[in-house]
């Protein structure tokens, strides 16, 4: 299927321009903002072919694709009439700065400044990367012309994050953009450089001025259009109507100037030492520790978008020193990812599974674009994602050991091995190849040791009657019998990873199915016997003849209710036949209580089991097959 077609389908599942606040999107995401996120079917969007997975960040419904994410976000934006920045809403972004806790405010507010950004230091720091290689083997001197107009395209980038960042910050935080660029301009204005660069004292109408250098900051301008914000405000109330026009721009331009300069600007610069002084510390005295824990985790940090949130900190460290944490550790994660996949591709049976592990194994090697290696396999079958967090700690406790440095930022891989290079520090390159070597053949030994799990092959299932033998023909029977689970109730049956509650839809409790019931009667499965039968008689707990043991939960965190909606027919050791009355449930009354009414069943003892296959009905009853356990 086309990103076009594809992109028609995201749309569609997110609820299109009615549902739609503003869309970016960054290396491997969509970042929608929704007016409505309960409105989307994760489940439904996660099919959609070339989506690897979704993600709930900050507000933010994110869509993973992975290297073409920017075809699919030029299709979307075709279908649409909707911002796609976060300047369209005012009242939204008011609301998105007032919930989540300070720690959840602070990442939002950094990944939204920083993910427009990342292309374009990609992009720089890769030419920065390209020069090293060019220049450590000779085909270029650094005292050409050549070298020095090059140097230029790849430090744009980083010299002018103070104008860049300006712009990204007003659109969070509704200033003026104009005026948030020029705040930009004066920090790295070539006067005010001079007049740093000259070593003297600095004053301003008698006021002291830090000799700092702004230009490839990022902490004071952030907290310089923060300042503006109210700055604005203000001068909104207090200056006469007849003269903002005129007032307006030149007491911001001037408030802003002296501020920065004198106050602002020197806090950021002494909060960006203190980010570095603390880098610089743990390199000194626990990179041993802090190394193999950055490693491992690193695909957890992927995982949740976070990776960019630390650009603030890694670019503070790296203009100070080279960066020997953040940037190291994504090498041993990003080889990883990519041994891992490539392990994958080389044991399965399964073509299907070959072309996608192979695709993302090659995007994580040579790009380090880790997203389709982890949605697409890693994650998906957890045992190769266990293998390249073990392979990262051991890489990454060598990485401490030895203290490697990266001297360009660029997303590290095998085509961006050059930013290691050092012309001073020879063994800093062999260092960075050890650690591509420990984390590839690692990674790739211990997923082909753990294995990992797709499911068996299908056969036909024996079925001995006709409820669904034809629709479900084939259901997978793997070794054992196949062991059916009619539903207990009537309604919609649904897949339990759309269910709206992270304890059902991972799985926590076991594998299984849920249902959105009709009506309210409920209904004994197989033939067995009542374990349990809850205090709150929310749910009930049945051990099969057949030797399933099956959690059937009426609605989502409805054990608050305690047992008023329920009307419990049985009692815990009671034997019962198929099609038993378990249970009378009130939905009405647990709705109006405001409570979801979704039914999760639960296998509990799944591990038992080679697999849960639902069936393929959608529309269930008493009388329907609802599962297989394999």
């Amino acid at each position: 299927m086309s990103a076009k077609d594809s992109a028609k389908q995201i749309y569609d599942a997110v609820g299109g321009e009615d549902n739609i606040n503003y869309l970016t999107h960054c290396v491997t995401r969509l970042r929608f903002r929704l007016k409505d996120e309960s409105k989307v079917d994760d489940e439904k969007v996660k099919q959609i072919p070339g989506v690897m997975g979704i993600n709930h960040q900050n507000g933010q419904y994110q869509v993973i694709i992975g290297n073409a994410v920017s075809d699919f976000y030029n299709e979307v934006v075709k279908l649409g009439n909707f911002p796609t920045d976060e300047s369209a809403d005012a009242t939204e972004t008011d609301d998105k700065e007032s919930k989540g806790n300070l720690f959840d405010q602070f990442t939002s507010f950094i990944s939204s400044c920083m993910s427009p950004l990342i292309p374009a230091l990609i992009g720089g720091g890769m030419i920065k990367v390209i020069l090293i290689l060019l220049t450590t083997v000779g085909w270029m001197s650094t005292k050409s012309q050549s070298y020095t107009i090059i140097s230029v395209f790849g430090d744009a980038p980083f010299y002018f994050l103070p104008i860049e960042l300006a712009i990204t910050a007003s659109k969070y935080h509704k200033v003026n953009q104009m005026m948030a660029v020029i705040a930009g301009a004066i920090l790295i204005h070539p006067n005010f450089i001079s007049l740093v660069n000259s070593g003297k004292a600095i004053h301003l109408m008698g006021l002291p001025v830090t000799a700092a250098s702004y230009s490839s900051s990022v902490i004071p301008i952030l907290l310089i259009v923060w300042a503006m914000k109210y700055l604005e405000a203000f001068l909104e109330k207090v200056v006469p109507a007849n003269f903002k026009s005129i007032l307006k721009p030149l007491l911001e331009i001037f408030i802003v100037g002296v501020v920065s300069l004198v106050v602002i600007g020197p806090i950021g610069t002494w909060a960006g030492e203190l980010l570095s002084g603390i880098v610089l510390l743990i390199q000194k005295h626990a990179a041993w520790l802090a190394m193999p824990l950055m490693a491992a985790f690193m695909p957890l940090i992927v995982m949740t978008g976070m990776h960019w949130a630390f650009a603030p900190i890694f670019l503070a460290a790296s203009f100070a020193t080279p960066d020997s944490l953040i940037l190291p550790a994504m090498l041993a994660a990003n080889i990883g990812q990519g041994a891992a996949s490539l392990a994958v591709a080389f044991k399965t049976k399964n073509k299907n599974t070959r072309q996608i592990a192979s695709a993302a194994a090659i995007s994580a090697l040579l790009a380090g674009v880790t997203e389709p290696a982890l949605y697409g396999v890693t994650l998906k079958y957890k045992k190769p994602l266990y293998a390249s967090m073990i392979s990262g700690a051991i890489a990454g406790l060598f990485m401490g050991i030895v203290n490697l440095k990266s001297f360009a930022f660029a997303v590290p891989s095998i085509l961006s091995i050059p930013q290691f290079v050092n012309k001073a520090i020879p063994s800093n390159f062999i260092y960075a190849l050890i650690v591509i070597a420990i984390a590839f053949v690692l990674t790739f030994v211990l997923t082909l040791v753990f294995g990992f799990d797709e499911g068996t092959v299908p056969v036909t299932a024996t079925v001995s009657d006709n409820d669904n033998a034809t629709n479900d023909s084939k259901i997978a029977s793997g070794t054992k019998e196949t062991k059916k689970v009619f539903s207990p109730v009537k309604g919609e049956q649904i897949m339990l990873d759309s269910v709206n509650d992270p304890t059902f839809a991972q799985k926590l409790l076991g594998d299984g199915i849920a249902v959105i019931p009709e009506e309210g009667k409920f209904y004994a499965p197989f033939d067995g016997v009542v374990e349990t039968v809850f205090p709150t008689k929310h749910a009930i707990g049945l051990k099969g003849d057949n030797g399933i043991e099956l959690l059937i939960h009426i609605g989502l965190d409805t054990v608050e209710l305690k047992g008023a909606p329920y009307d419990v027919k049985v009692k815990a050791n009671q034997r019962v036949k198929k099609g038993d009355l378990l249970v009378i449930a009130d939905l009405e009354a647990i709705k109006k209580a405001g409570y979801d009414i979704v039914t999760p069943v639960i296998v509990t003892n799944t591990k038992e089991f080679v697999e849960i296959v639902q069936s393929d009905k959608t529309t269930v009853d008493n009388d329907t097959v609802s599962f297989y356990a394999v």
